[in-house]
């Protein structure tokens, strides 16, 4: 089959592999990913955001954040009202790397196999042939996703998951980065289908854009005008370097402490009395993988528990489901965890760097 081209399209054909076959952690087109130093990480993701923050005007934060997600190997799931930039800063954040992307526009009409792929009769050779969905791409740009119905949502969940598709008991390797950014109105809005529990729990993080500033405004206003500044957006790193930088953040260290700190923090969601619904095992992962990517881009190799805190916004808002008591006296997920962090005794930030000196040492 051909290689994957920049921008795949849902009629291309991107390399298949069976599970198993080669080994995923290093499942990258057939490559392995080199080892970068901390001089090379900081250049790429300074490169990255300033493309971002180029064309995305006063949002440096959400540039950043899509950004930890990316290197944490998790998905972004951006909300808020239409017209504030959702599509863009997904879009741009795939411009910026050399890799395949592909978007998926979900509508109410939009089917699973739209997504994954069909298998289709050939009757030349008498045998039926995967064609490979959307899904394929290192990439996936989930426009609107609760605009689809709860089936062709469910679709994406093994995909996110376990960085594969099966049809027709076979199973096909999604290549190596691969990254869903998705984009969903609130479900206010007209013709939108909340997302489900399990499929909110396999993103890492949710953010909000928000309206710019007036100077910001101002200045999309004056820039935005002739032409997108996305036009002028050309790859600034290759999927080989995300896979590097990937690398480099699984090796960032978490001292005990620290990671007691990120379990007391899921814990006390599940055990407070304003919450239906707690934070999973699985989010204690993601939020522990973020805050590994934060302190990768802070310029550490040790997490600090302020990492754990500063992403736990992000990466808990969106799972946890409010008491209808505590709704109804007018609390919201980010007020309830606020509370619970502000709570929570924080372990001393030296016992992290003193930790992870000693791991140095013994290198």
């Amino acid at each position: 089959m051909e290689p994957h081209r920049r921008t795949a399209t849902n009629g291309s054909a991107p390399n298949l592999n069976l599970a198993g076959v080669s080994d995923p952690v290093s499942h990258l087109n057939g490559h392995r990913p080199v080892a970068m130093d901390p001089g090379a990480f900081h250049a790429a993701a300074q490169r990255i955001l300033t493309t971002v923050n180029t064309v995305i005007d006063g949002k440096s934060d959400a540039a950043k954040l899509a950004l930890t997600v990316l290197l944490a190997q998790g998905h972004l799931l951006v909300e808020d009202v239409p017209g504030v930039g959702k599509t863009l800063l997904a879009k741009t954040l795939a411009r910026t790397i050399d890799c395949t992307v592909n978007r998926i526009q979900f509508t109410p009409d939009l089917l699973p196999s739209d997504v994954t792929g069909v298998s289709i009769y050939n009757q030349a050779s008498r045998l039926f042939e995967f064609r490979p969905g959307a899904v394929f791409a290192n990439i996936v740009i989930g426009d609107e996703i609760n605009r689809a119905s709860a089936k062709t949502q469910s679709a994406l969940l093994e995909c996110m998951e376990e960085h594969q598709v099966t049809a027709d008991g076979s199973t096909y390797r999604l290549d190596e980065p691969f990254m869903v950014v998705a984009t969903q109105n609130p479900i206010e809005m007209e013709g939108t289908y909340p997302l489900p529990e399990a499929q909110r729990d396999r993103f890492m993080a949710r953010i909000s854009m928000g309206y710019p500033d007036m100077d910001a405004e101002i200045e999309m206003l004056e820039t935005h005008q002739a032409v997108s500044p996305l036009a002028n957006v050309s790859p600034v790193v290759t999927a080989a370097d995300v896979a590097a930088m990937t690398a480099a953040v699984q090796k960032v260290f978490v001292s005990g402490p620290v990671k007691e700190y990120t379990v007391s923090v899921g814990r006390a969601t599940r055990e407070s009395p304003m919450l239906r619904l707690g934070a999973s095992p699985r989010s204690m992962l993601q939020l522990l993988r973020a805050a590994k990517a934060t302190a990768a881009l802070d310029g550490r190799d040790f997490v600090l528990p302020d990492d754990v805190a500063d992403v736990a916004q992000a990466v808990l808002a969106h799972r946890i489901i409010l008491d209808r008591k505590a709704a109804g006296a007018g609390e919201t997920p980010h007020s309830v965890l606020r509370n619970i962090l502000s709570r929570l005794p924080v372990p001393q930030a030296q016992a992290g760097r003193a930790a992870a000196g000693t791991v140095g040492r013994n290198r």
